[in-house]
């Protein structure tokens, strides 16, 4: 199916869904909403036809660099796959080469493209963790993801204030050590 058949197609439940929820479609604020709604969620969901470790072996450097190399406060935006709700906050990355580095740019597109998916924060964790250490084969990565829920603060407990902070390691990580100095790092 191409783009604009899938549009098409989403566009037409979107409008389905208003009806059922006791919408008029057809009023006038409501109209272009299925289009609309379709196109944000085609773009909120493009993280499915993308390849976050090709993003990754694009820029990959050959450095004899064996150091810690931190990127924090990568913000973020996803959508919960239980409610398609917005989850959102910071996600901070670190790694430790080995013969390799990779630009650094390209570490919060991976984010992009795995937060461009229906997600569930933990999986969302470790996917990062698991691309960069598949594929750049550090001595360890280490990513924390601190996020608002909105399914948490709109509908159900309906908590304002809670978030949710999710860790995954590898490697160097394990040591204990080690994990002291990116989180006291990450939290300047």
């Amino acid at each position: 199916m191409d783009k604009e058949e899938l549009i098409s197609l989403m566009s037409s439940n979107v409008a389905q869904m208003l009806d059922l929820i006791g919408e008029d479609k057809d009023r006038e604020g409501l109209k272009k909403t299925p289009l609309r709604v379709a196109k944000s969620l085609q773009f909120l969901t493009q993280g499915y036809s993308q390849d976050p470790a090709e993003i990754l072996r694009s820029a990959m450097f050959r450095e004899d660099y064996q150091q810690m190399v931190i990127v924090k406060d990568i913000d973020f935006y996803s959508l919960c796959e239980h409610h398609m709700l917005p989850f959102f906050g910071k996600v901070h990355v670190a790694y430790i080469p080995n013969k390799y580095i990779v630009g650094l740019s390209k570490i919060p597109r991976i984010v992009e493209v795995y937060a461009r998916r229906l997600q569930v924060q933990e999986r969302l964790t470790t996917q990062i963790k698991d691309c960069i250490q598949n594929t750049l084969r550090p001595l360890g990565v280490m990513v924390v993801i601190e996020a608002s829920h909105l399914c948490m603060q709109m509908r159900g407990i309906q908590k304002m204030n809670a978030t949710t902070t999710t860790s995954d390691f590898t490697g160097a990580f394990t040591d204990i050590k080690t994990r002291e100095e990116f989180l006291k790092l990450i939290s300047k």
